[in-house]
């Protein structure tokens, strides 16, 4: 991995600590979504997951932070096994455990150090004891092979400078006939380069994403099967104009509110799915 690629995860690692603090916006949000339940519970709603699920989890485990819901089509049963990768503060995890019952398990995996914290005091909490966090890279997962039915992630992969390993490693740790469910940021044409090249941008979960042909080719080349595009959404320019990133390097470039429109008409949210 190259040097680049090291300061992309560290500025997204730092950057992540901060929100799981509550000392910087989330993506999508133009207030602190540590600092309002509320605010991250709206904004889950508008995503896809209904007033039981916001309100069925430890209290600081919805930072808002998706940018769809996974667990909506991932059929999960009981007794399941389920992979989150790159959890946050254990959102999902939490809403997993409760569809796999206490004879499942659900494990997540996030590489920022105060999200883990943050996640196991949140289960801790609300005594999940069929939930772990484990500390670790999704290129790199901490996680045996074969291990696991169900693998999970909500907005995290288009911020991996390595997409590919991600999908290779989760088809490693699925069992056969394990299934893979993702909420992610994909575009439908290239970002400028001004973008692109954003440090700051990517950690705004824009300029990470990749094209969706090459994303859905990403999780072939792994090895996955059946692969599904289940749902496409546009991605509201209002996240854009929103986010304190985002806005910062619009001023800073003096971009046009026609180059923005141009920008978010090509970024969209899709559900995808796949079969080891």
């Amino acid at each position: 991995m190259g040097t680049g690629d090291e300061e992309i995860k560290k500025m997204v690692r730092k950057q992540y600590g901060k929100i799981a603090h509550g000392n910087i916006s989330c993506c999508g949000t133009a207030e602190p979504c540590c600092g309002s339940g509320s605010l991250a519970g709206e904004l889950s709603k508008s995503l896809g997951y209904s007033d039981k699920e916001v309100g069925g989890v430890p209290e600081g485990s919805n930072l808002g932070l998706g940018c769809g819901n996974p667990l909506a089509f991932a059929s999960l049963t009981e007794g399941e096994c389920v992979l989150d990768l790159g959890s946050g503060a254990g959102f999902d995890c939490f809403l997993a455990a409760q569809r796999v019952g206490v004879s499942g398990r659900v494990i997540g995996v996030d590489m920022t150090p105060e999200m883990i914290e943050k996640a196991r005091e949140n289960a801790e909490k609300d005594k999940y004891e069929n939930v772990e966090f484990r500390l670790g890279e999704i290129e790199d997962l901490p996680i045996d092979d074969n291990s696991v039915d169900v693998v999970i992630s909500n907005c995290v992969i288009n911020l991996s400078p390595d997409k590919a390993g991600v999908f290779r490693e989760a088809f490693r740790t699925l069992r056969p006939d394990g299934r893979i469910m993702i909420s992610d940021i994909v575009l439908l044409k290239g970002l400028p380069d001004f973008i692109k090249d954003n440090v700051a941008a990517y950690v705004g979960c824009v300029s990470g994403a990749i094209l969706k042909d090459e994303y859905v080719e990403g999780m072939r080349a792994a090895g996955f099967q059946d692969i599904k595009v289940i749902e496409e959404t546009p991605f509201p320019i209002e996240f854009i104009l929103n986010d304190p990133t985002a806005r910062a390097i619009i001023e800073k470039m003096k971009i046009t509110n026609k180059k923005i429109e141009e920008l978010a008409s090509s970024i969209i949210s899709i559900k995808v799915c796949g079969i080891k």
